[in-house]
C-alpha cells in the first residue's frame, strides 16, 4: 500500500532506494565488527572482544531503524546478503592480521566512509526530495558514527 505522507511518490522512491544502500553499507560493517568481535586475537583480547560486541550492538540497532524507515516510507527493506553486496560502497574484506589494530583501522574507514555518504545525503533528502524526516533521522545516525568513529580512533592514538 502506497504511502500517503506529503512526499511525492517519486520522491518517497528515490529516498528508499538510497536508504537500501545506507542499509546495505550498514549491514556490512555490522557484520565486519561481528567479525572482529569473534576473531580478534592478542594480548588485549578480553577487553577489545568487548568493545567490538558494544560496538555490533549499536549497529544491529541501525540496521534494523534503517530497514523500519525504509517501510515507514512504503517500500521493502532489501534483506538478503546479496542484495546488500550488489547496494554497498564498502569492501566486505578484511586484509591484515586478526589484531585489534588492523580490525579498528579497517572499521574506522568504513565508518568515516558511512558519514562521508551520509554527509553528502542531508539536504538532498531535505531540499530536494522534501523530505525533513529522513533528513533529521539521517543527522541523527551520522552524529551515531561520528561516535563510534571517534571510540575506534581513540584506541589509534
Amino acid at each position: 500500500m502506497e504511502a500517503k505522507i506529503g512526499i511525492k511518490t517519486e520522491n518517497l522512491a528515490e529516498v528508499a532506494h538510497s536508504l537500501s544502500k545506507i542499509l546495505a553499507d550498514e549491514f556490512v560493517l555490522y557484520t565486519k565488527t561481528r567479525n572482529a568481535h569473534w576473531n580478534v586475537e592478542g594480548p588485549d583480547f578480553y577487553n577489545k572482544h568487548k568493545f567490538f560486541e558494544a560496538q555490533y550492538g549499536e549497529l544491529e540497532e541501525i540496521v534494523d531503524e534503517v530497514a523500519e524507515r525504509i517501510r515507514k516510507l512504503g517500500h521493502y527493506a532489501p534483506a538478503s546478503l546479496k542484495q546488500f553486496l550488489e547496494l554497498t560502497h564498502l569492501s566486505e574484506d578484511i586484509r591484515g592480521k586478526n589484531d585489534s589494530l588492523t580490525y579498528i583501522k579497517v572499521l574506522l574507514e568504513d565508518h568515516e566512509s558511512i558519514l562521508i555518504h551520509l554527509r553528502e545525503h542531508i539536504n538532498v533528502y531535505a531540499d530536494t526530495l522534501k523530505d525533513l524526516g529522513t533528513s533529521d533521522y539521517i543527522t541523527g545516525l551520522m552524529e551515531t558514527h561520528e561516535t563510534m568513529a571517534w571510540m575506534l580512533r581513540a584506541h589509534l592514538a
